[in-house]
């Protein structure tokens, strides 16, 4: 449009569609490629952190491996080697369980 405009001298009509599909189309684009999936990751976090019960080995962010031993609202209390220690909910990596124990998720 805009070499059309200074070629033939001609001014185009502000508005419409045209400009902003291009913007939509970025924000769909960034939906679906960035706010999406982070969606679908915290739904299945919490879905696991409400699964858990006395007994599951877990790894905090932190990187200590424990096994839990009694469940509260919003913390565990963890079995360690050493003895207990007590972590929010939200301190148990996902992830990094599933790496370290494998198997123990699965059954």
């Amino acid at each position: 449009m805009f070499i059309y405009t200074l070629l033939t001298g001609a001014p185009t009509q502000p508005g419409g569609l045209g400009q902003f599909l291009p913007l939509m189309l970025i924000m769909v684009v960034f939906f679906f490629f960035m706010i999406w999936p982070q969606m679908r990751k915290q739904k299945k976090a919490k879905a696991y952190l409400s699964e858990l019960k006395k007994g599951d080995h877990v790894v905090t962010t932190g990187g200590v491996h424990a096994k839990i031993a009694q469940l509260a609202d919003n913390h565990f209390i963890l079995d360690l080697e050493e003895g207990k220690m007590k972590v929010e909910k939200s301190a148990v990596s996902m992830e990094m369980t599933m790496v370290a124990y494998p198997k123990a998720k699965a059954e």
